[in-house]
This record gives structure tokens, C-alpha cells and sequence, in this order.
């Protein structure tokens, strides 16, 4: 009864706080509520949007206010609401647009007149996207999304805890400031979230906000490559456009546009766009992204916007949705993010609008002859607008921009109902208040120990597939403890309990990590590792004591030490599970090991935004080990001898690369800056976003002669790396490192600097070498490294039928290397990624001063 009471209370809350308040239904002409109609307050620079059943509410102060009532497909309609102490209703219903083909004059009969209201738009593309020089907004912000059907089990894994119904819901109201050229800030000063009372909301308002009059449209997650624009330079490449008709709306003609896609698979829109005859700029818009576009995850995604003028000649988007749906592996879902703009304060770049006019062609002498010819189609020119002159007071304040992009207040998630009621601009549904209801409700029984231990006793029922490939983890939920444990056979190239080498035959390497989080999101880790080499009977154990003590500047300090076995190649360009389908069926060691008792200190920290150092101190007595066995399942004949090579590697600068043993003392520090880097500031964490300029990373490493120390050598290099984004032609990768050694009195091959090499049919990191020996040009000269990579994410692909079916993306890869030894070595490779989903296949050659050297057919993982 207590819940029920509390239930209606909720209900009631929009009626109860009615002062001030406008509330209502729009319909459609069958008395149909209209989900998501426009409202727009012209008096206030203001709008809201009607909930799924197409309620509305506002509160507003008393006075006398003009509304204006939109929904893509019908006629606007106005009226003029008088506001007091007392709540009011009002119901609107709107009707059918009726399309007048008769306002536009056909001046060329073989071309359809939604090309010169297009061509017109587009020329003033640039103008209207730039229209003002700052501008500043309250958004309110609703994310849903519902699970509208569920499998039991998906690949043998039974789903626990996910219901139909709606599975997310989330709002936030935040203070939305943007100035010239690209400055943003944002503050979310609300959040709420479904069943979280202590979460925050991960709305942004600034990443919904895009817009049509960009020519490229990046929505992150949902596709590599970006979205053309309806009004972009290039547009009449990528969509045919149809007139159908135009309305007038508040003396404006709107004309009516239908948007089709030239070819089906291009990265395209499709549906409805609205332009201002005239002015041309965007009214309204109703397109449709589907999966032949492009995007991933989801089926389809609707983008309906609509634009209203906040000042004179400045149109600004006053609402859009983001609405959804998707299935896969037996789940069925859907949903929608919604932004409503209000309180708009502009700062208008011009004085006078654009406009375009038609160039009248001049007279020539041949003008009786070319009057018998057929007409030429007219030109046209941009009248530039006036700049305007700026205010005396800015609207939005220098002072609120930074490289923090979004700020969560720490109390936005303590509202209470009754600020939610007030601030509300979009009713919520009666399925949206039960599931607030029913999830608030429930939280602290879902938080309690006995629901946490039941979970994880689901959780916890350790599996064949788990132990085998996947990992076990046993979690403590309710305590925030967390046990892993290492498969016995690693796919990916992570560690592996069981594995196989020349050195110490079958070996048993057991890793238990565990976890413990406190609610201020630090944590400890506690990781004991155990080895055991069946044929060189050797024991080995190491212990890793780390702690997180700041997670904002992800600061966490690292304690290690014991015996161990490690790769010679610090790169650890092979891995366990790689190397021991080589040993044992094609009879190649590549893996090259040592042993070493040490100690060992690390420091990670973020200094200053964009700025984070990576420190460590190491010691160790390091032992070189022998093959032990060459046991394989190649057969050889009786005289035929073994093809493993010795556990020393081969060296161009070495004569003879084995060591004796002894001590190094070793010291590492990488310091990385990102310039410009932005950030999101949330109470718990902070989130680093990418940045237009590359990250370079300056690195030292050196070896002492100290505390028994027996190496001494310096060496200090300088690299630069980026991501780059070229739109529609896909992504770039690249990285070039430089370095320089000094001061080398004394080194082994374990100091010198080692290259991600690869010698195997399994690609290893795409970051390095992909037939590159291991150890052939480890170096302590100075050295130039450079990798690049070019993901054209379907750009040639997706031209040509199987592949455009498949869904394969091509890339483009080039390593480069010099040393003293190495001279000029390259790489040049050519592959296929996104083979069912995950795979890829690339074909690599390498070329020595010149020459060819080596080819490949390299099989990895590319997503």
C-alpha cells in the first residue's frame, strides 16, 4: 500500500505544482496524440516537445506568450496564450500539410525544381552553419531504451538480469555555451538515472547537437567513416532530390523536399528534408540512416530536427530526436535521445542576410542568332551578408571556455521529484514514472548482499569454454572483489596456464588477479603468479602489489618482484600460445628466454591535462637458460637433424649474443603530451577525449652502475603518433620514433633496443613489423622507426557488390625501418579487415635497401 500511495504521488506531482503552468495534448486529425511535436515560445527564445502520447506541460511566468505548435508533415499552428497564477490546458490539433505544387516555377522541364531549391541551400550552406559568432542554450536531454525481446542464452551463456521493457532511462538539463571557431562548454547541472540514484547521467549535449550544414556527419560508434549531408558541396553526387510541394507557415513558403540516395550502400540519408524559400536554410528535417548506410549496432536511426528563429534572421534547432532499433544474437530493442533547446542567448555574425540572385547573362553582338538557340540555364551569385558589429557586452563570457568540455556538478544527481515536476519540459510517459518508481525501488534491494550473492552464484558457475579459452572470474559483488584466473589456451595472445617452449618444455604458469574496488572508484590489485618448467624442473613465482589512488589522473603505484622468466625482446613480440604451435608443429623456437630474480617500482600519473609520465625502477640478477628439449610433433627421419635453433638469439651487430650472469640496475621514463587534449570532468572521474594535434612522447632509458649494477648506458628518443580522420576516404594511423644512445660502457643484447618483429603466419601487433626477425636489427645505435596504416572503412569496397555484402573493408600499411645494420628496410602491406566481423588477412612484402627480402600472407584480428 505504502508503494502505491507513493506511486500516485508521483502521478500527481504535475498537477499538484500546477502554478504557472501550460499543459496539454497535441493530436493529430484523428485525435491521435503526436509523439514528439514541437512547441515553440516565441517570446522567450524557448521550446519544448510532447512525450510519446503527445503530452506537453511548461511553467512559465505570468504574461502573455505567442506558441507555436510544429510536427514534421503537418500545419504549424499558432495561438497567443495568456499565462497567470493558475494552471490552464490546452489541447491542439493539428492537420495534414497540404502541399501547393503551383509555387515553384519550372524554368528547365527536364529537371526536377528540387535541384535549384537544393543548389540555392547549399550555396548558402556555409553561411547559415556559421550565422552566429556565440550562442548559448539550456538543454534538457532524455535518453530511453527498451529490450523489447530476450534470448535465454546466447552462445551457451545464459542471460541473467535483463528484462523486457525499458532498460535505460536517463535525463539531464545542462548550460550549453558555444563560440567561434570551434569553442565549447557545458555544464550539466541535473542528471537522473533509472534504478541509479548516486549515477550520473552520460548525456552530452554538445555531441547531439550536430547539424545538416556540416558536410560530414561524425556520430561516434556509429560508423568509421561519417554521413554525407543533404546540403553538402558534393551532395548532387551521393542524392536525387523530388519536389513535393510547398506550405506556408507564418508568411514563410516551406518547400518540401524528398531525399533518395544515388546508390543504396553509400553513407547516406534518406526521408524528408524542409527548406525556407527565400532564405533557404532548414526548416525542419525527417531522414533515415539504415544499415545499407553504413552503421553499426542498430538497424536504423530517424534524426527529425526542428529549427525556429530565436532572433532576426538567426534560426537555431529548438528540438531533436534521435530514435532507433536493432537486432541481433535473438535480442530485439529500441529506443531514442531527445535534446530540447530554451533560454536561447545569440551573438549574430551578420547584419544582413545571405541571399542568392540570378547573374543576368550580358548582350553580344550574336544575340539574334542565339535567341533561335535553346536557353541557357541561368547563373547565379551569393550576395555576402554584412558582418555585424559586435556587442558591447558578449553573450557568452571567454571565461567559460576551456579544454574541459563538459563539467557534471557533483550534486546533479540529488534532485528532488519536485524539481524534476518543475523543470520537466517533456511530461514523462506512465511507463517512464513506473519504471523511475519501480527501479528507485528496487535499487537498494538490488545493491543488498543477499541479491548481489545470488547474481554471482549464477555468475560463478565456472564453465568448460571459460576455463579453456575465456578466463575464469569468481566475483564477490556485494563486496567489490574480484578473482581471475588465466585460461589454459589464449586465442588472442594474453596469457595462457598452459604452454610450450625449447627452454622449459610443458610449462604450467598460474596467474590469480585480484581486485578490490571502494567506492570512490580507487582499487588495489593483488596478483601472484606461479611457473613451473617440466623439463628444466625449474621453479618460478612473482608477486604484483598495485594500488589506484586517484582515478581522475588514473595515478596507481606498482611493487614487483621474485623470479621469473622473460623475453629477451622486451617488445614480447610472441606470444605464449603463438610460439607454442610453432615449437611443436613446425619446429620453430622463436621465443627467446632468461631468467631473473628482481625488484621492481612503478609510477603512472596524469600531471597536468594531456601530460602523463610513466616511471619505473628496476634491479635484477639476470641468468641466461639453455634449451632443455626439442621435442616436437614434425617427424624426422633418422639422420635428419632438429631444426631449433640455440636459446641465443642472432644479432647483425653482435658477433656472439650470449651473456653471462649479472646485475642491472635500470631506470624508464616516458613522459607524453597530448596538446589541446579536451576532457570531460564527471565527480567520480575524468574522461580524456581525442585531440586535433598528435601525441608526442619523449622516453629515456639507462642502466647504472650502482648497488652492484653491472650495465651502464643512456639512450633517449622521441616519437610522435596520431589518428587522423579524412572523412570518407577512412582513418589514418601513424607513428615515428627516433632515438639516440650514449654513454654505452657497458651493455648485453637484454639493453638494447628491440623491435615488434614477426616471424609467424599469425599477425602480431598491427602498431608493429610484420616479418621483421625478433632479434636480427636490435640495435644500440641510434634508430628511425615508422609505422602507417590507412583504413579506407569501405571506401573502394563498398563499390563493388560481394564485397559490399560481405561488409570487408580494405587497408593500407607501410613499416619502415633504419639502423646501422638495417639500413632501409620497408614493409608495404595490402589487407582485407572485417572478415566475418573480426578477422583480417593481410599480403606483405619486404624490401632491404631496395631489394625484395620477404613475402607474407599475415591472419589477425581486425574489427
Amino acid at each position: 500500500m505504502r508503494h502505491t500511495y507513493l506511486l500516485l504521488l508521483l502521478l500527481l506531482l504535475p498537477v499538484l505544482s500546477m502554478a504557472g503552468i501550460l499543459r496539454g495534448r497535441v493530436t493529430d486529425e484523428n485525435n491521435k496524440g503526436l509523439p514528439f511535436a514541437s512547441i515553440y515560445i516565441k517570446e522567450t527564445a524557448s521550446g519544448t516537445a510532447t512525450n510519446d502520447q503527445g503530452l506537453y506541460q511548461l511553467q512559465l511566468s505570468p504574461g502573455t506568450y505567442t506558441f507555436e505548435f510544429k510536427y514534421v508533415g503537418y500545419r504549424a499552428h499558432t495561438q497567443t496564450v495568456t499565462i497567470g497564477e493558475a494552471a490552464q490546458e490546452l489541447n491542439v490539433q493539428l492537420q495534414p500539410e497540404v502541399l501547393n505544387l503551383k509555387e515553384v516555377v519550372v524554368k528547365a522541364s527536364d529537371e526536377d525544381p528540387a535541384n535549384a531549391i537544393m543548389r540555392n541551400a547549399i550555396r548558402l550552406r556555409k553561411y547559415h552553419r556559421d550565422e552566429v559568432n556565440a550562442w548559448s542554450a539550456r538543454v534538457y536531454m532524455k535518453g530511453v531504451a527498451r529490450m523489447d525481446k530476450v534470448p535465454s542464452k546466447v552462445l551457451g551463456i545464459k542471460i541473467v538480469d535483463v528484462d523486457t521493457g525499458i532498460v535505460y532511462l536517463s535525463e539531464s538539463v545542462s548550460e550549453l555555451a558555444f563560440k567561434k571557431p570551434n569553442k565549447v562548454s557545458e555544464r550539466m547541472i541535473s542528471s537522473k538515472v533509472s534504478g541509479q540514484k548516486r549515477g550520473f547521467s552520460f548525456n552530452q549535449a554538445s555531441e547531439m547537437n550536430i547539424s545538416f550544414y556540416d558536410p560530414l556527419l561524425k556520430v561516434e560508434g556509429l560508423s568509421e567513416r561519417g554521413f554525407v549531408s543533404p546540403l553538402a558541396n558534393n551532395a548532387f553526387m551521393f542524392y536525387r532530390f523530388e519536389y513535393l510541394g510547398t506550405f506556408q507557415e507564418n508568411g514563410r513558403t516551406i518547400n518540401k523536399i524528398k531525399v533518395i540516395p544515388r546508390r543504396k550502400h553509400d553513407p547516406v540519408f534518406s526521408g524528408n528534408i524542409y527548406i525556407v524559400d527565400g532564405s533557404w536554410r532548414i526548416h525542419s528535417t525527417d531522414l533515415r540512416l539504415t544499415k545499407d548506410a553504413g552503421i553499426e549496432f542498430v538497424d536504423w536511426i530517424r534524426v527529425r530536427q526542428v529549427y525556429a528563429p530565436v532572433a532576426a534572421e538567426v534560426w537555431m534547432p529548438v528540438s531533436q530526436r534521435f530514435s532507433f532499433e536493432g537486432a541481433g544474437l535473438g535480442f530485439k530493442g529500441s529506443g531514442y535521445a531527445m535534446g530540447v533547446y530554451s533560454n536561447y542567448k545569440v551573438q549574430p555574425a551578420y547584419a544582413t542576410p545571405p541571399r542568392v540572385e540570378e547573374v543576368e547573362p550580358e548582350p553580344t553582338p550574336e544575340a539574334e542568332v542565339a535567341a533561335a538557340r535553346p536557353a541557357k540555364k541561368p547563373t547565379y551569385k551569393v550576395v555576402a551578408p554584412q558582418e555585424a558589429t559586435p556587442p558591447a557586452q558578449p553573450v557568452v563570457s571567454d571565461e567559460l571556455f576551456s579544454k574541459e568540455v563538459l563539467l557534471v556538478e557533483k550534486d546533479a544527481n540529488k534532485r528532488d521529484s519536485a524539481y524534476w515536476a518543475s523543470i520537466r519540459p517533456v511530461p514523462l510517459t506512465q511507463e517512464e514514472v513506473v519504471d523511475y518508481h519501480k527501479k528507485d525501488s528496487l535499487e537498494v534491494v538490488k545493491n543488498s548482499k543477499p541479491y548481489q550473492d545470488s547474481l554471482d552464484a549464477v555468475r560463478n558457475k565456472p564453465s568448460f569454454g571459460s576455463f579453456l579459452m575465456g578466463g575464469y572470474t569468481y566475483s564477490k559483488s556485494y563486496e567489490r572483489r574480484f578473482y581471475r584466473f588465466d585460461p589454459l589456451l589464449s586465442l588472442t595472445g594474453g596469457p595462457s596456464i598452459l604452454q610450450y617452449n625449447t627452454v622449459e618444455g610443458v610449462a604450467a604458469d598460474v596467474r590469480v588477479n585480484y581486485r578490490k574496488t571502494f567506492e570512490d572508484r580507487t582499487y588495489y590489485q593483488v596478483e601472484p603468479t606461479v611457473r613451473y618448467g617440466f623439463s628444466n624442473q625449474k621453479l618460478n613465482a612473482k608477486l604484483l602489489l598495485s594500488y589506484q589512488y586517484d582515478p581522475v589522473k588514473n595515478s596507481t603505484i606498482s611493487v614487483e618482484g621474485g623470479r621469473y622468466v622473460a623475453q629477451i625482446n622486451n617488445q614480447n613480440p610472441i606470444s605464449p600460445f603463438v610460439n607454442t604451435l610453432y615449437t611443436l608443429f613446425a619446429e620453430r623456437n622463436y621465443l627467446k628466454l632468461y631468467q631473473r630474480d628482481f625488484g621492481q617500482v612503478s609510477y603512472r600519473s596524469e600531471l597536468w591535462n594531456g601530460w602523463r609520465l610513466n616511471t619505473s625502477l628496476n634491479y635484477a640478477h639476470r641468468m641466461p637458460l639453455e634449451n632443455t628439449t626439442d621435442f616436437s610433433f614434425r617427424e624426422r627421419g633418422t639422420d635428419e637433424p632438429s631444426r631449433f635453433t640455440s636459446n641465443v638469439p642472432v644479432n647483425a651487430e653482435l658477433e656472439d649474443a650470449s651473456f653471462t650472469p649479472h646485475q642491472a640496475l635500470t631506470f624508464t621514463a616516458a613522459l607524453s603530451i597530448r596538446p589541446g587534449q579536451r576532457y570531460i570532468s564527471r565527480p567520480d572521474n575524468k574522461i580524456n577525449l581525442p585531440s586535433k594535434y598528435p601525441t608526442l612522447t619523449l622516453s629515456y632509458r639507462g642502466g647504472f652502475k650502482a648497488l652492484g649494477g653491472d650495465v651502464k648506458y643512456n639512450t633517449a628518443g622521441l616519437s610522435i603518433a596520431d589518428d587522423v580522420s579524412l572523412g570518407l576516404l577512412g582513418r589514418s594511423k601513424y607513428s615515428v620514433l627516433g632515438a639516440v644512445f650514449w654513454g654505452k660502457e657497458d651493455m648485453r643484447l637484454l639493453d638494447y633496443k628491440h623491435f615488434n618483429g614477426n616471424r609467424t603466419l599469425i599477425a602480431g601487433t598491427y602498431e608493429g613489423f610484420q616479418l621483421l626477425d625478433y632479434y636480427r636489427y636490435s640495435t644500440n645505435n641510434r634508430y628511425l622507426e615508422a609505422h602507417y596504416e590507412h583504413h579506407f572503412n569501405g571506401f573502394l569496397f563498398n563499390k563493388i557488390p560481394l564485397f559490399r555484402k560481405l561488409k570487408w573493408q580494405e587497408v593500407v600499411s607501410l613499416n619502415y625501418l633504419n639502423t646501422q645494420e638495417s639500413r632501409h628496410y620497408l614493409e608495404l602491406g595490402l589487407g582485407i579487415e572485417h572478415i566475418f566481423k573480426v578477422f583480417r588477412v593481410d599480403f606483405v612484402t619486404s624490401f632491404q635497401e631496395g631489394n625484395k627480402a620477404r613475402t607474407g600472407v599475415m591472419v589477425g584480428f581486425g574489427f
